[in-house]
């Protein structure tokens, strides 16, 4: 039987770097200014402090001017198949380096100011010649860094999907139990759970490039999940919402909050006989959101915890935030807090990263 799942559509990925921002365009100057010292400090060095000067004058103003006509050129080289887009880049930084170097030596011969002493068109090979060997090597660079990040964009993509096709079997149980229980008792209340219990399907199962939402979508997927909760556990659980000032707008991951709750109810609410008050705070704070999930501590912690959800969420908000974001987890008195500290990002204005 032929497999008619959806498959999720391929990750694009840009072979080449934004000669745009400032990590490409400082590759270039830091890359430029190195040649000009290590030729003034070679041994056989006839340069001065003049030569030197003019040398780095000249290397720096040809690296700013490859800069911004790779920058400009590179939508065109995207479009090329294959690896031609290096080489394209290739091409165009080896003219602009022969070209500059022509008009330089015809400017120092028209000024008559003598700086370049070599052989006419010496100057102008030996530059190309520089330029190509060094242009190649950066873009082998170029290359092998964005393969690199392609990897690691794979492997967190993949522990997305896992951690987002990964429901708990003993939760899946328990609230097909709960149904069961409601058909004959409360079938409104029993259609409702099956309602609730079908978003956090379509949310985990869900085949989403971005795997982004809303931080208001989220909190919904909590509610549904704490309502399935509450009919199974009752006056047990017992929930404390704060989070009337968050900007429900705000960019966030798809089941990030929602594992900590599940974790905050089985660690802390479901050992306890007396059972337990969840606590979801928020607010933010500049250009920062600070959320924190707490639940008590038990004697006795639930059996099969081996801290993968927790571990999975400091994964996600690092590969989805970088090293702005953090996550900070444990024991303060007689609770057990987690306190998510996450950019503020509108939706609608955050691209995807990956």
């Amino acid at each position: 039987m032929p497999d008619s799942a959806p498959k999720a559509p391929a990750q694009s990925h840009s072979p080449l770097p934004d000669f745009c921002d400032l990590p490409a365009i400082s590759a270039l100057l830091v890359v430029g200014a190195l040649c000009v010292t290590l030729a003034w400090l070679a041994p056989e060095s006839t340069r001065g402090w003049r030569g030197y000067s003019v040398g780095m004058l000249f290397v720096e103003w040809t690296a700013m001017l490859v800069a911004v006509a790779l920058c400009k050129l590179r939508p065109w080289l995207l479009r090329l198949p294959g690896l031609l887009p290096y080489a394209g880049v290739w091409l165009v930084m080896v003219l602009i380096v022969t070209l500059a170097s022509m008009l330089a030596q015809w400017m120092d011969r028209l000024l008559e100011m003598q700086l370049i002493n070599s052989v006419p068109g010496t100057f102008v090979r030996d530059n190309a010649a520089i330029a190509a060997l060094l242009g190649a090597a950066m873009l082998r660079y170029f290359y092998m860094l964005a393969e690199w990040q392609a990897r690691l964009a794979a492997v967190a993509h993949a522990k997305v999907e896992a951690l987002q096709a990964r429901i708990r079997p003993h939760f899946l149980f328990n609230s097909m139990n709960t149904v069961a229980a409601l058909i004959r008792v409360d079938p409104t209340a029993a259609e409702r759970t099956v309602e609730d219990l079908s978003e956090l399907f379509r949310a985990a199962l869900g085949q989403s490039d971005t795997h982004n939402g809303t931080l208001g979508e989220e909190l919904q997927l909590v509610d549904r999940y704490l309502a399935i909760e509450q009919l199974r556990l009752g006056e047990r659980l017992r929930v404390q919402r704060e989070l009337d000032d968050l900007p429900l707008d705000t960019a966030l991951p798809v089941l990030l909050l929602q594992p900590l709750v599940e974790n905050a109810v089985r660690h802390g609410i479901q050992p306890l006989r007396e059972g337990g008050e969840v606590i979801l705070r928020g607010r933010r704070e500049h250009d920062m959101l600070l959320i924190e999930v707490s639940n008590p501590l038990a004697e006795s912690p639930a059996k099969g915890g081996s801290g993968h959800g927790l571990n999975n969420v400091r994964q996600r908000v690092v590969y989805h935030y970088g090293p702005r974001a953090s996550v900070e987890a444990g024991p303060q008195g007689d609770r057990f807090v987690v306190k998510l500290r996450l950019p503020f990002e509108v939706r609608h204005a955050r691209a995807d990263r990956r």
